[in-house]
C-alpha cells in the first residue's frame, strides 16, 4: 500500500516544528513566546514511536547552515545523506534530479548503492514511485516495498522484493510549481507513526534544498545540455559541409575538392574566385568546418550589402559616442570571429581606404574600434571571395596591389556551371528532390527534352540560376515530371522556338510535340514504326515531324 502526502501548508510546517521539538506536546498547544530553543543540545523526551526524533533538530540546523554557506551542491548533498543515515538510521538514501530536456530522472548523489546500481537508477515521469513523485509533486510512503506493485527496483539493489520488509519514502524537491527532483530513503520501520514523521522531516529537508538544486540545474545540467546540443549542431554542420557533399563530380570540381582538403590543414588566408552564383560561400563553409578553427565562430560579411560609411563600423566595431547614434560600445565582425573564421564576400567592392585598413588586419591581426585607440588582437582565419578580376583592378588602380598579394596566398577558382558538364543534371536532380519535399509535391524526374535544354543553356547565373529554374518548374509541373515546356522561355531550344516567338502558343505546342516525339523514340529505341503507332501517326507524318526538329532515329537506337 502506498500513501501520498500533500505538501504541508505554512500552518502544518509550524505544527511540525512544534512536534519535532517536543513530541509529547499536542499540536494545538502553543509554545510560550519567550521559550528558547536550544538546537545544539538534544533534549530528553518520551514518545511511543520506538525512537526519539529530537536529535533530528541538529540535522535541520546543519542543513540550513550548509545551504546558506556552501556553494557546492555536491558537498551539501553528501553531508545531507550522511546526516540522514546517522540520525534517521537509513539503509539507503538518494537524491535524484530531473533533467527536463532529456525527460530523465537520474540519481545525482546516494549512499548504500554501487556505481552500477546508480547508473541503472534512471526513470521517466510516471515510472515507478520516484517517477510518480516527480510527476505529481506529492510525497509517497511505501510501508513495505514487497507489497507495492509500482515499486520497480530498477537499481536491482534489494534482491527478492517479496522477502524484504523495507519501507520506502520519496518526497519531491519542489520550488513553487517546479519539481526538480526527489529525495528517497529506505529502512525497516516497526512503527507507522515514525515512518510518517520521517516522511515529513524529509519534506522539510527537500524544501531547504530546493533553491540550491534549482541553481545547480541551471548552471550545470542545462549548461551541459546546451553544450551537447552545440556539439551536435557543429557535427551536423561539419557533415553537411564536407567537400564530398558538394554536388558535382566533374574534373574541374575534383580539383577544387583537392585544394579544399589541403588548405584545411592550416590557417592560411584563402581567396575564393568565381562568377556570381557558383557557390563561393559553400566552399568557404567547407574550409571552416573542416579546418583548425572549426570549433570557433564562422562570421560572414558581404561588402556589397552595405554602404561604405557603415562597413567600417560593421567590420571593426565602434566605441560609445564615436558618432551620432553610437549609444553603446559594439563589437565588429573581426572581434566576433575571434578564435574562428571570417568570410569577407565581394572583397573587390571595398573602397581604397577600407582596403588599407583590411591590409593591416591581414598583416598584424590587430585593429582599433571606430572612435577608439586601444589595439585589439584577434586570432582569426580570413577567407575572402570576389567575382571581380582583381588583377585588372590592380592595373587600373582600383584595388591595392599589396592587399591583392596578401589575399592571394592560396587562391581557389570555382568553375562556372557551363564548364561542369553533367554536374548540371546532378544539381538539377538535387534541387528537384529538395523542392519536392519542401512543397509537398510528387515531382520525381526530369524529362529527356528538358534535360537537353538544361545541358544546352549557357547558365550566366550559374548554380543560383539553376536552383531558381528548378523551383519554378516544380511549381508548374502537373504530372510528376518536369517537361521542357515547364522551363522558362530563356531555356527553350532554337529548334523548338524558330517557327515563332518564344512564349507564344505555337512555341509551347512545338515544345510539347518535340518532347513527346523524343520520349517515344527513346522508349522504342528509334523504331519509327512503333513510335508512329504509339503517337497515333503514320510513318510519313512522323518522318516530317522528325525532320522539322532535326531528329535522327539512329541516335535513339
Amino acid at each position: 500500500m502506498t500513501t501520498q502526502y500533500p505538501l504541508p501548508s505554512a500552518v502544518d510546517r509550524r505544527a511540525q516544528r512544534v512536534s519535532l521539538i517536543c513530541p509529547d506536546r499536542s499540536q494545538g498547544e502553543k509554545l510560550p513566546v519567550a521559550e528558547p530553543i536550544h538546537l545544539a543540545s538534544t533534549p530528553s523526551c518520551e514518545c511511543d514511536f520506538g525512537e526519539c526524533r529530537t536529535q533530528v533538530l541538529p540535522l535541520l540546523y546543519e542543513m540550513s547552515r550548509l545551504v546558506a554557506e556552501a556553494g557546492d551542491l555536491q558537498t551539501t548533498l553528501t553531508i545531507l545523506l550522511q546526516l540522514m543515515k546517522r540520525h534517521m538510521k537509513l539503509i539507503r538514501g538518494a537524491v535524484s534530479l530531473y533533467d527536463r530536456d532529456s525527460g530523465k530522472i537520474f540519481i545525482h548523489e546516494s549512499f548504500g548503492l554501487s556505481p552500477d546500481e546508480v547508473a541503472r537508477g534512471v526513470y521517466r515521469l510516471g515510472e515507478g514511485i520516484t517517477g510518480r513523485v516527480v510527476e505529481t509533486g506529492q510525497a509517497m510512503v511505501v510501508p513495505c516495498i514487497g507489497d507495492e506493485p509500482n515499486f520497480l527496483n530498477r537499481t536491482d539493489s534489494r534482491g527478492d522484493l517479496a522477502q524484504t520488509r523495507l519501507s520506502f519514502v520519496c518526497v519531491p524537491i519542489r520550488r513553487g510549481r517546479k519539481i526538480m527532483g526527489a529525495i528517497s530513503a529506505e529502512r525497516i520501520y516497526e512503527n507507522r507513526q515514525l515512518l510518517d514523521l520521517d516522511a515529513r522531516i524529509m519534506t522539510i529537508l527537500a524544501a531547504t534544498l530546493a533553491q540550491s538544486v534549482e541553481l545547480y540545474l541551471v548552471e550545470h545540467v542545462q549548461t551541459v545540455a546546451l553544450q551537447a546540443e552545440n556539439r551536435r549542431l557543429r557535427g551536423a554542420l561539419k557533415e553537411k559541409f564536407k567537400p564530398s557533399n558538394i554536388i558535382g563530380h566533374s574534373k574541374p570540381m575534383q580539383e577544387v575538392y583537392n585544394l579544399i582538403e589541403k588548405v584545411t590543414r592550416s590557417k592560411t588566408t584563402v581567396l575564393i574566385l568565381g562568377e556570381s552564383g557558383v557557390g563561393k560561400e559553400l566552399v568557404a563553409s567547407a574550409i571552416h568546418y573542416h579546418g583548425l578553427n572549426s570549433t570557433g565562430p564562422f562570421i560572414k560579411f558581404n561588402c556589397a550589402a552595405l554602404p561604405e560609411t557603415v562597413i567600417e563600423s560593421e567590420l571593426f566595431g565602434h566605441e560609445k559616442g564615436s558618432f551620432t547614434g553610437a549609444t553603446a560600445q559594439r563589437k565588429g565582425r573581426f572581434e566576433e570571429a575571434h578564435g574562428g573564421t571570417i568570410f569577407i564576400d565581394e572583397v573587390g567592392e571595398l573602397s581604397l581606404s577600407m582596403q588599407a585598413k583590411l591590409l593591416r588586419v591581414l598583416q598584424e591581426r590587430t585593429f582599433e574600434r571606430v572612435g577608439g585607440n586601444t589595439p585589439i588582437q584577434v586570432d582569426i582565419r580570413i577567407l575572402a571571395a570576389t567575382n571581380r578580376n582583381l588583377i585588372d583592378m590592380v592595373e587600373k588602380g582600383t584595388f591595392r596591389e599589396d592587399l591583392y598579394y596578401r589575399l592571394n596566398v592560396f587562391p581557389i577558382t570555382i568553375p562556372p556551371l557551363r564548364d561542369r558538364g553533367n554536374d548540371i543534371i546532378a544539381l538539377a536532380d538535387h534541387f528537384v528532390t529538395r523542392f519536392s519535399q519542401e512543397m509537398g509535391v510528387g515531382v520525381n524526374r526530369i524529362s529527356t527534352p528538358a534535360i537537353n535544354m538544361l545541358l544546352c543553356y549557357d547558365w550566366p547565373g550559374n548554380v543560383r540560376e539553376l536552383e531558381n529554374v528548378i523551383e519554378r518548374a516544380i511549381i508548374l509541373a502537373e504530372d510528376g515530371v518536369i517537361h521542357a515546356y515547364n522551363l522558362p522561355p530563356s531555356l527553350q531550344t532554337p529548334v523548338v522556338s524558330d517557327a515563332s516567338d518564344v512564349g507564344s502558343l505555337e512555341a509551347k505546342l512545338n515544345a510539347v510535340e518535340y518532347e513527346m516525339i523524343v520520349d517515344v523514340l527513346k522508349a522504342t529505341h528509334g523504331n519509327t514504326t512503333e513510335a508512329a503507332r504509339q503517337l497515333g501517326l503514320t510513318r510519313r507524318i512522323l518522318g516530317l515531324r522528325m525532320a522539322k526538329y532535326d531528329l535522327d532515329r539512329k541516335v535513339f537506337r
